[in-house]
């Protein structure tokens, strides 16, 4: 018998006026993607913060997805602020469509 990969946790997005995050939780601790709304057509992806208990888990991954699949649906541009988004920004050319702005490898 193996072990099934434990099921990743649901993404909650929380947001505001101005400000915003998508967030994970497991074992009491959150991991985030947090955002500025700089317009209803622009959002700065600032910062992304996983704890040790997501890692290895794919959980900052699917927060970036999370954000991209929220930018094509809602039509808005993502400014990669945040290194770690741009880093995926830069592995996922498909992406290209959603990112303004950032460092291209």
């Amino acid at each position: 018998m193996t072990d099934a990969p434990e099921p990743r946790p649901e993404i909650r997005l929380e947001k505001g006026e101005t400000k915003g995050r998508y967030v994970m939780e497991r074992g009491g601790e959150e991991a985030e993607l947090t955002f500025s709304i700089a317009s209803p057509q622009l959002v700065i992806a600032d910062h992304t913060s996983v704890p040790d208990a997501f890692r290895g888990t794919g959980a900052g991954l699917a927060l970036v997805e999370r954000l991209v699949a929220d930018a094509r649906a809602q039509g808005f541009r993502v400014v990669p602020l945040c290194p770690f988004v741009n880093a995926q920004r830069q592995r996922h050319p498909e992406w290209e469509d959603v990112f303004s702005g950032g460092q291209r490898g």
